[in-house]
C-alpha cells in the first residue's frame, strides 16, 4: 500500500509523490509567541512531528520548517501591558514553547524562523506582488488585490461574489475591496518598525508565512499543515499571495488538524475555555496528554477532559510496565533468536503498524496494532526463554514503530 494522505486542497486522500524523489520540504504554521501554550497547540504540534516522524521512517529526508510569529497586534499589546519589548517578550515564550513541545516528545523542526529576521525576504515578496498587478499601495499600506488571482478561494472552497455580500472596510483600512488583505502596515507610534519602498512599517500576518516557506523550501513545498482554523483566511492567502508571485503552485498537499473541543466548544482563548500544556502537564504525564491525542485521527475533533486523560495514563503505565517487565525478562535469555512462528500479536506486526500509518496517519489504528503486540509480549515475558528468543527481531522491531507515536519520551527512556 502506498502512503495516502487527506488533501484538503482536493478534498480526498491521495497517493503522496513528493516533488524531488525521497525529499520532502514541510511547512507548519507556528506560534504567536504571546503567552504560554494551550493543548490546541500541543494537538496540532504533536500531530505534525509524528507525521514528520513517519515520513523519516519510510525512509523520506523531510526538511521541516515551523516559523515563530514575534511580531503581531497582540505581542505589541502584551508587551506594552508588561513593560517590556516585543522582543524581550517573544523570546520569553519561544523557550516556554520549546520546554513545552520537548516535554510532550516532539522533536524541534530543522529550521525555526522569526518574522523579524525575515524583513527582507517578505519586503520583496511584496515588491515582486506589486510589479505583477497583484497589490497596490495605499498611504504607506500595501495588500493584496484578490480580485486578480483567479483561483482565490479554491482551498477553503468559497465564493468570492458570496463573501462580498456584507462585507466592509474597517475604519483605518485603506484598501479598495473590502476583501483585499494587508501584506504591509504603515507605521503607528510605540510599535516595531522597518524601513520599506512605502515609508516605515511592519508585515501582515499572512505574507509572513509565504516569505519564509518559499525562503527554505522553494517555490513548490510538498506539504503545508496547520489547524483547520488557517484554512480561510490565512491558508487561502497564503496561496494567493505566492502563486500569484511565482506563476508555480505553492503546495502540492494540504494537512489540517482537528480542533480539541470543550463541551462541544472549539477550544480558544477567546472563549476563555483553554488550560496550557504545562497547566495540563503538571497533573498528568506529558506522554499521557501525547496518548490522548493519538487516539483521534488527526483531522478529527477531540473532546477534552479528565477522564479520557487519566484512560490514557493508566495506558502509557502499562506500556512500560510491560516494557520492564520484557527487560528483565530477556536479562536471562540468550539473544540469539530461535527461529519458528510467532505469536499473533506480533507476526507481521510492522506491516499492519504501518498500513495504519500510510492510511493518513491513522494513529488510532495503530495504537491497535501495538495493543495486540504489548498483550503477546506480556505472554511471552511469562513464557519460557526459548519463545522469548523467537520473539528478539520483532522486539527490535517495535521498539522503531514505539517511537513515531510516543516521540522522545518513548519506552527506552524510561
Amino acid at each position: 500500500m502506498s502512503l495516502m494522505m487527506y488533501n484538503t486542497l482536493h478534498g480526498n486522500k491521495e497517493p503522496f509523490e513528493a516533488c524531488h524523489g525521497d525529499t520532502v520540504g514541510m511547512y507548519v504554521c507556528g506560534p504567536t509567541v504571546y503567552d504560554m501554550s494551550h493543548i490546541g497547540h500541543a494537538r496540532a504540534y504533536v500531530a505534525f512531528d509524528i507525521i514528520v516522524r513517519h515520513l523519516r521512517q519510510r525512509g523520506y529526508q523531510v526538511n521541516y520548517v515551523r516559523n515563530y510569529t514575534d511580531v503581531d497586534d497582540k505581542i505589541i499589546k502584551r508587551a506594552q501591558e508588561s513593560g517590556t519589548s516585543e522582543q524581550e517578550l517573544s523570546t520569553r515564550f519561544i523557550h516556554e514553547f520549546k520546554t513545552d513541545m520537548a516535554a510532550l516528545g516532539c522533536m524541534a523542526p530543522d529550521v525555526e524562523p522569526r518574522v523579524t529576521d525575515h524583513i527582507p525576504d517578505i519586503i520583496a515578496l511584496i515588491q515582486s506582488l506589486i510589479e505583477r498587478d497583484h497589490a497596490y499601495e495605499s498611504k504607506g499600506d500595501v495588500y493584496f488585490d484578490i480580485s486578480s488571482f483567479a483561483g482565490y478561494g479554491k482551498l477553503s472552497g468559497r465564493n468570492i461574489a458570496d463573501m462580498k455580500a456584507g462585507a466592509r472596510v474597517a475604519p483605518g483600512e485603506r484598501k479598495r475591496n473590502p476583501l483585499d488583505f494587508a501584506l504591509w502596515k504603515s507605521c503607528k507610534p510605540d510599535e516595531p518598525h522597518w524601513p520599506s519602498p512605502w515609508g516605515e512599517g511592519r508585515p501582515g500576518w499572512h505574507i509572513e508565512c509565504s516569505a519564509m516557506s518559499m525562503r527554505y523550501l522553494g517555490h513548490t513545498m510538498d506539504i503545508h499543515g496547520g489547524g483547520k482554523d488557517l484554512i480561510f483566511p490565512h491558508h487561502e492567502n497564503e496561496i494567493a499571495q505566492s502563486e500569484a508571485s511565482t506563476g508555480k503552485p505553492y503546495v502540492r498537499y494540504w494537512l489540517h488538524n482537528g480542533f480539541v473541543n470543550v463541551d462541544g466548544e472549539k477550544m480558544a482563548k477567546s472563549l476563555g475555555n483553554f488550560s496550557t500544556i504545562r497547566e495540563i502537564c503538571a497533573v498528568f504525564l506529558p506522554e499521557a496528554l501525547r496518548y490522548f491525542f493519538l487516539t483521534t485521527h488527526y483531522r478529527a475533533p477531540i473532546n477534552f477532559a479528565n477522564q479520557p486523560l487519566e484512560e490514557a495514563e493508566q495506558r502509557v503505565h502499562y506500556l512500560y510496565s510491560t516494557w520492564r517487565n520484557l527487560h528483565a525478562a530477556l536479562a536471562n535469555v540468550d539473544s540469539e533468536p530461535t527461529p519458528g512462528p510467532l505469536p499473533d500479536g506480533l507476526a507481521d506486526l510492522g506491516d499492519r503498524f504501518n498500513a495504519a500509518m500510510d492510511d493518513d496517519f491513522n494513529t488510532a489504528a495503530a495504537l491497535g496494532e501495538l495493543s495486540k503486540a504489548f498483550h503477546a509480549i506480556n505472554d511471552l515475558t511469562s513464557s519460557k526463554g526459548k519463545q522469548l528468543r523467537k520473539a528478539l527481531p520483532t522486539l527490535d522491531a517495535l521498539r522503531a514503530l514505539v517511537d513515531p507515536l510516543l516521540g522522545q519520551v518513548g519506552l527506552l527512556r524510561r
